[in-house]
C-alpha cells in the first residue's frame, strides 16, 4: 500500500530564477529530525550550493528518526525510526517528492545506524537497544526490504555493544561498528552476501573513547574514529584481512573539544572533523601513509553544536547539521587546498540527526 508523506513541489522564486527547475541536474538534501518526527527536504543548486525548501517540507516520519540511508540509484531513502523499531522506505520522484512505501519494516530495539553498500543490494541495520544488527536485501525495482537470515538461520547478529557508528569497506565485504563499554572500541565482521560472520582476530580494537565518528578512504586502506570523550582522533591500517593496526602517532590529540563526525571529501585528500563543543570543522590533510596534518585555516566556524557532516556528489560543497542550532548550513569546498567558506545557514527546528545527498 502506498502512503504519499508528501507532494513536494521546488519553491521558484521566479521562472527566471530557476531555469533549471526540476531537471536531472538538481540534487536533493534531506535532513532527519528526530524530536519533531519529520525529515526536512531541500532543493540543492548544483552551481551554488544555495537550498531551497521544498513545499510539502517537512514530511512526517516514524517516531525519532535516527538516521537516513540513501540507495546508490538515487530513487530509494531508508529512514531508521529508533522509538517504533522499524524502518520507512520512501520513493523519490524527479522532483525530490518522497513517497512512503507502507507497512514499515520491522527492525531491532532501537535502530539507529543505516548502511547500504555500494551496489546497493543490502541494508544494515545497527540496533543500539538490542545490542545487534539486523540485514535487508533490497528489490532494485521496488526499494523493498527482505530480511537475510544471519548464522544459525537468526533474524539478527550479535554484537555485544550498543553501536554508536558503523560503516561498510568500500568493497562491501566487512561492516565495522563502533562501541562504548569499559574503552572504546571498533568491531569488524567479515560480510557475504549480507551475512555476517565471526570476527577477525584481535577484534574488537581499542581506540578512543566514545567513537562516534567513523570514517573509511575510499581505497579501504584507512580507518579514523573521532574519540569524544578523550578529543581525539584514532588512525588505523586497514589490514587485507580487514583487521585494524594503529597506525604510528595515532591517536592524534585535538585542540579542539567534542569530536563527533568525520568526513572524508570526494577527492580522498582531506577530512573534516565536527568538533561539537568547539563549535567548527577541524580540516586535515590525508598523507600516502594516512597520517593527518591540520590545514591552514583551520578549524572554520559553524553554527552551534555542528554534528552531522555530508557532502554532495560533485564534492564541491559540505553540509553540517548544527544539533544546538538546530540548522543545517551549506559550505563550498576549494578542492585545491581544502578551505571551507560559509554559502549560508537553514534553520530546520529542531537538532538534526543525519543528512543525505541524492546523486
Amino acid at each position: 500500500m502506498l502512503k504519499r508523506a508528501a507532494a513536494l513541489m521546488l519553491v521558484c522564486a521566479s521562472m527566471g530564477a530557476w531555469m533549471g527547475c526540476g531537471t536531472t541536474s538538481s540534487r536533493y538534501v534531506y535532513a532527519a529530525i528526530p524530536s519533531a518526527n519529520n525529515i526536512v527536504a531541500y532543493r540543492e543548486d548544483p552551481n551554488s550550493g544555495v537550498l531551497t525548501q521544498l513545499v510539502g517540507s517537512p514530511i512526517s516520519s516514524g517516531r525519532a528518526v535516527q538516521s537516513l540511508a540513501l540507495h546508490p540509484s538515487g530513487k530509494f531513502l531508508y529512514a531508521a525510526n529508533s522509538f517504533d523499531n522499524n524502518i520507512s522506505l520512501y520513493t523519490i520522484s524527479s522532483t525530490g517528492a518522497l513517497t512512503e512505501v507502507t507497512p514499515r519494516q520491522n527492525a531491532g530495539t532501537s535502530p539507529t545506524q543505516l548502511v547500504i553498500d555500494a551496489s546497493g543490494s543490502f541494508l544494515y541495520v545497527a540496533n543500539s537497544g538490542s545490542f545487534d544488527i539486523s540485514v535487508f536485501s533490497i528489490d532494485p525495482s521496488k526499494g523493498t526490504l527482505t530480511l537475510v537470515s544471519q548464522a544459525n538461520g537468526a533474524n539478527s547478529a550479535p554484537i555485544g555493544l550498543s553501536a554508536i557508528n558503523m560503516a561498510l569497506a568500500p568493497s562491501g565485504t566487512a561492516l565495522y561498528v563502533t562501541g562504548q563499554a569499559a574503552l572504546g572500541y571498533v568491531e569488524e565482521f567479515p560480510v557475504s552476501a549480507g551475512v555476517l560472520g565471526q570476527p577477525v582476530q584481535g577484534s574488537p580494537f581499542v581506540t578512543g573513547n566514545n567513537p562516534y565518528g567513523l570514517a573509511i578512504d575510499s581505497s579501504g586502506t584507512y580507518l579514523y574514529t573521532a574519540n569524544k570523550q578523550d578529543n581525539t582522533i584514532s588512525e588505523f591500517g586497514i589490514n587485507s584481512d580487514g583487521s585494524l593496526s594503529a597506525l604510528r602517532g595515532s591517536p592524534i590529540g585535538e585542540t579542539f573539544i567534542g569530536p563527533v563526525s568525520l568526513l572524508i571529501d570526494k577527492s580522498g585528500k582531506y577530512m573534516y572533523v565536527a568538533n561539537q563543543s568547539s563549535t567548527n570543522l577541524g580540516a586535515y590533510s590525508i598523507g600516502s601513509d594516512g597520517t593527518l596534518t591540520l590545514l591552514t585555516g583551520s578549524p572554520y566556524g559553524t553554527g552551534a553544536g555542528p554534528s552531522v557532516l555530508a557532502t554532495d556528489s560533485s564534492g564541491k560543497y559540505l553540509f553540517v547539521g548544527n544539533q544546538a542550532g538546530s540548522a543545517v548550513q551549506s559550505f563550498s569546498l576549494d578542492t585545491s587546498s581544502g578551505a571551507l567558506t560559509l554559502v549560508a545557514s537553514y534553520s530546520v527546528g529542531a537538532a538534526p540527526s543525519s543528512i543525505v545527498i541524492t546523486p
